[in-house]
């Protein structure tokens, strides 16, 4: 049975996983039962779904720090590892704010609040809120793991991370071992031992993502059925517009502005898109993400070690972008606030600045909630888009890991390290698979 398992792509099994799950969703949702009393099967898929996201985030914090760490002892063998650097973060900004002018420009032209049939009551502001001085003060790490305590109700305790302070105090040792020298070098040999386990360990619970899949979509369709979406069709359509525009006008016009092949982009960076459609986590997708820019799109590893993983927990056009530029005009007009040319360029500067704001493995409440309170838009807005908030961060993170490998290859084709063999390279049909040379995809 596992040997018949294994010969079905990976892709194949992810989008069986996506039929299953409508299917089953909308089963249940006919056996009845509300959010209080759930039927077995909605259940049943809930544990499946959430139990998926508890393991991604439970190999979050060591995957960043180590890959971090290693990713900056790395530039160490690239020429121009500065300019490398900046040029990463150049881009970042460029793509991030022709995004966000992108989402801007559909939520102005399809107006996302007309038709919509939610009302007052389903507004509610957010249990936490980003402000620009929560993400300020957040930077500073509570403690080496950037790990944080809560105390329950019951008198439990549990514990959090919080990604962008890993990020920081990885940075961190990444330079110190760089400065130390010689002396470090065992430290890094270690950074690298772990990392390689760690992402072994990511890997078999990648392998379970087509199962995710199933319970993830299948709780979305039974908790929400299609009425939610309906009542925001407009809405979700402007989100998958924006969406469909930066993967479809943009990225195509900044690659052929660097002379290469969208086709072959696109099939060799198709594995981690589809994952991140499946898993909503780019920091979950981070080894497929680096894998396939490595091996198919021939962007260097010690470039694309360092690239990747910052990408991973700062670069989001779909969640940081797109989605919080539309979703505000949404709120503007669901509310009758009229926004004027400063607002939208608020909007530009949170999309640009705060994109770090959104590191973490769901969602992206934390910059809406950000870019709300920026342009002083009522938070209970928020309410208003939870209901369909699963359906869109799909879509949302499938763009972010889109940017994710597009960034490193243009600026490695730029820099002339970029391998023009790798990248345009046939794809031989095979779906990613971690134990192939070479990650490919059909053509």
């Amino acid at each position: 049975m596992l040997a018949r398992l294994r010969r079905i792509s990976f892709g194949t099994q992810v989008l069986i996983g996506l039929v299953l799950g409508v299917v089953l969703g909308l089963l249940a949702r006919q056996m009845g039962g509300g959010a209080e009393d759930p039927n077995w099967l909605t259940e049943t898929l809930t544990i499946i779904g959430s139990s998926f996201v508890t393991l991604l985030r439970a190999i979050v914090p060591p995957l960043v720090f180590l890959a971090i760490v290693s990713s900056i002892a790395n530039l160490r063998e690239v020429t121009g590892a500065a300019r490398l650097a900046w040029q990463t973060l150049f881009w970042f900004a460029v793509t991030a704010l022709a995004s966000v002018a992108i989402g801007m420009a559909v939520g102005l032209v399809v107006n996302p609040a007309r038709g919509t049939s939610v009302s007052t009551a389903d507004a509610a502001a957010p249990g936490s809120s980003g402000s620009w001085l929560d993400f300020l003060t957040g930077l500073i790490p509570g403690n080496v793991l950037g790990l944080q305590g809560s105390a329950g109700d019951d008198g439990s305790v549990g514990l959090s991370f919080n990604v962008l302070q890993i990020l920081i105090v990885a940075i961190a040792f990444g330079v110190a071992a760089l400065k130390v020298g010689a002396p470090a070098e065992p430290f890094l040999n270690i950074t690298r031992s772990a990392l390689a386990v760690v992402q072994k360990v990511l890997w078999w619970i990648i392998l379970l993502a087509p199962l995710a899949t199933v319970g993830l979509l299948g709780k979305a369709v039974a908790t929400y059925g299609w009425d939610a979406l309906g009542s925001l069709g407009w809405y979700a359509i402007a989100i998958y517009a924006g969406l469909a525009l930066v993967l479809a006008v943009l990225y195509p016009v900044i690659l052929r502005m660097h002379g290469l092949s969208v086709k072959q982009f696109f099939t060799g960076a198709w594995p981690a898109i589809q994952l991140a459609f499946v898993s909503r986590s780019s920091i979950g997708t981070l080894p497929v993400t680096q894998a396939v820019t490595e091996r198919n799109l021939g962007v260097p590893r010690a470039y694309s070690s360092f690239a990747v993983p910052l990408g991973a927990t700062t670069k989001m056009d779909g969640c940081a972008a797109v989605y919080p530029a539309i979703s505000a005009i949404f709120v503007a007009q669901f509310f009758g606030v009229s926004l004027g040319l400063t607002d939208y360029l608020l909007i530009a500067f949170v999309s640009v600045i705060g994109s770090a704001a959104t590191a973490g493995v769901t969602g992206a409440m934390v910059m809406l909630t950000l870019t709300l309170s920026t342009i002083g838009l009522p938070l209970e807005g928020v309410g208003l888009l939870l209901a369909i908030d699963p359906i869109l961060d799909m879509g949302r993170t499938a763009t972010n890991v889109a940017g994710q490998a597009l960034v490193p290859t243009i600026v490695a084709a730029r820099e002339g390290i970029l391998d023009r063999e790798v990248f345009d390279a046939p794809r031989d049909g095979h779906a990613w698979r971690e134990d192939l040379d070479v990650v490919t995809v059909p053509a």
